[in-house]
Order: C-alpha cells, then sequence, then structure tokens
C-alpha cells in the first residue's frame, strides 16, 4: 500500500508540498461542516443547544451524532447503486427511502454516525448565511484558515482531475470536499491550535461522547465523537482529535495531537492502515 503523508506543526508544514491534485477529503469534510458551523455559534448567529428546523433535535447533537437520525450508509441499495453507477437519488428520495424523520432514538440518549445528520447541518449553515455552501465554506472556514486549492466537488466536472471512474461525487449528500492532502493538515492544525475559535467553543467542540472500549484493526483504545471531531488515545496514552474517512477507492486520515498534524491519503479501504500511520507520524514527531 503506497502512502501519502503531510506533516505540520505549529501551522507550517514540514513535510514537502503536495501536487495539487485534488484528493477527496471523505468524512475529514465533516470537521470542515462543523469548524463552518461553529463559526456561527462563536459570531452570535447561531446557538449550539437550540433546536434546528429539520427536527426536535439541536446543532450539538447533530454534529455529535447524538440526534437520533439513521444513516444512508445503512442501507444496502445505496451501496449496491453506487457500485453499479448508478445516478445519484435526488436527496428528498433518499430521504424517503431512508425513513429518515422516524427518530431512531430520542436526540441526546443514544450515539448513532449519521451523513443524514450533516445535511441538516449544511442546509443549516446555508439558511444562516444566506450563502450557498461552498461560498459558506470558502468565506467561514477555508479563507479564514489560509487553505487554498480546496473546493466543494458536486459533480465529477468539479473534482476533475483523479476523480474515480464512473463516481459521481454527488452520492455525499453533504458536499465532498477534494485538495491537496497537505491543505487537510494545515486546516486541522490551525482549526485546533489557532484562535479560530475561542478556548471555550473550542474545548466543547473537543469535549466527546464515549464510544467504549477499542475498535478491532483500529489504534484507538478509548474513541470518542466530539463535534465534528473522531478523538482518542491509542495505546501508548497519544491523544489524537481529526476525522478518518473512505469512499470508493480510497481511504484518508487527518488527526492532530498536542504538538503537531498529520494527513495520510491511501488507495484502498483500510481505515486502520492509515489512522496507523497517522500515529506513528505523530508519535516520531512528539519524539524530536
Amino acid at each position: 500500500m503506497t502512502l501519502r503523508v503531510s506533516l505540520v506543526r505549529d501551522g507550517s508544514l514540514l513535510t514537502p508540498a503536495q501536487a495539487d491534485e485534488p484528493l477527496p477529503w471523505w468524512s475529514f469534510g465533516k470537521t470542515v461542516i462543523a469548524a463552518a458551523a461553529l463559526s456561527l455559534v462563536r459570531d452570535g448567529l447561531l446557538e449550539l443547544d437550540e433546536a434546528v428546523a429539520e427536527g426536535p433535535f439541536t446543532l450539538r447533537q447533530l454534529l455529535r451524532h447524538e440526534a437520533g437520525l439513521a444513516d444512508y450508509g445503512e442501507l444496502a441499495n445505496y451501496h449496491a447503486a453506487v457500485a453499479h453507477n448508478e445516478a445519484p437519488w435526488p436527496v428528498e428520495e433518499m430521504l424517503q427511502r431512508l425513513d429518515a424523520s422516524r427518530l431512531r432514538y430520542p436526540p441526546g440518549t443514544g450515539w448513532r454516525y449519521s451523513n443524514v445528520g450533516y445535511l441538516y447541518v449544511t442546509r443549516l449553515i446555508e439558511r444562516t448565511t444566506d450563502l450557498s455552501f461552498g461560498e459558506a465554506l470558502q468565506q467561514r472556514v477555508l479563507a479564514p484558515l489560509g487553505v487554498a486549492q480546496v473546493r466543494l466537488a458536486r459533480t465529477r466536472a468539479d473534482w476533475g482531475v483523479g476523480a474515480p471512474p464512473a463516481y459521481d461525487p454527488a452520492w455525499v449528500y453533504h458536499g465532498l470536499l477534494v485538495g491537496p492532502l497537505d491543505q487537510a493538515a494545515l486546516l486541522l492544525d490551525r482549526l485546533l491550535g489557532g484562535d479560530f475559535l475561542p478556548a471555550p467553543l473550542l474545548a466543547q467542540m473537543q469535549t466527546p461522547y464515549l464510544l467504549g472500549g477499542p475498535l478491532a484493526g483500529r489504534p484507538w483504545v478509548a474513541p470518542g465523537y466530539g463535534l465534528g471531531l473522531m478523538q482518542g488515545p491509542d495505546a501508548s496514552g497519544l491523544y489524537l482529535h481529526g476525522h478518518t474517512g473512505g469512499g470508493p477507492g480510497s481511504v484518508v486520515a487527518v488527526y492532530r495531537s498536542a504538538t503537531a498534524s498529520c494527513a495520510v491519503f491511501a488507495e484502498g479501504s483500510n481505515q486502520g492502515a492509515v489512522e496507523a500511520e497517522v500515529v506513528r507520524q505523530l508519535r516520531a514527531s512528539a519524539d524530536r
């Protein structure tokens, strides 16, 4: 397995700059979506604990996957349609197929990973900013954090070079970010290590819902999920915040420790392998 690695410390890139190829950030995009929503909380335009229009749940519960929503990734027909290169379902058809309005548990009483929850967050951001989602991300997160050559891929033409054969990024209903790998590492380092969010709000972002014990084949011994952040310690006690993601043909992991940030990308489907390399890189960085 060929791994691409970008390492950042104190907001500056330590590894050689990556080519401008737009790699898919997959579910690391959830961290970027959360940053946009929290910038609106920071500016007094949203409240974390007020109910949103889509249901009896709050922004905090959506960002931390505690809203009671199901996930379209649970639908066998979804995976079959993607595998057969079918056109993406219209969003309302997807929600109907999922029976998305039926909550699987009362909000705030459990945890269930849900891409639908992040679709609702993108809609909330658009309503609040009166901008398209791509424009809102650019103005609220990408430009303030000095991240370049990153864009929202709604179509194959948006993605450009490197898109998987016949895959339509519209299957990612909350939007798929594509960009250079080093920009993902820089974004996370500047988000968590800078003053983008005031300290109390950043602390809330990093307060996790604890998910239990170790995950088989993964480095986490006590995983948790914050506001758009997967997080937890590995066996050595190194504590990381960030996100792992995957889609047709590739996986990515982007995490920050107390001293540095690392992004790793690989072809294939082994999320544990890219996470393990992130941990290895960040342990080595901490020992320098």
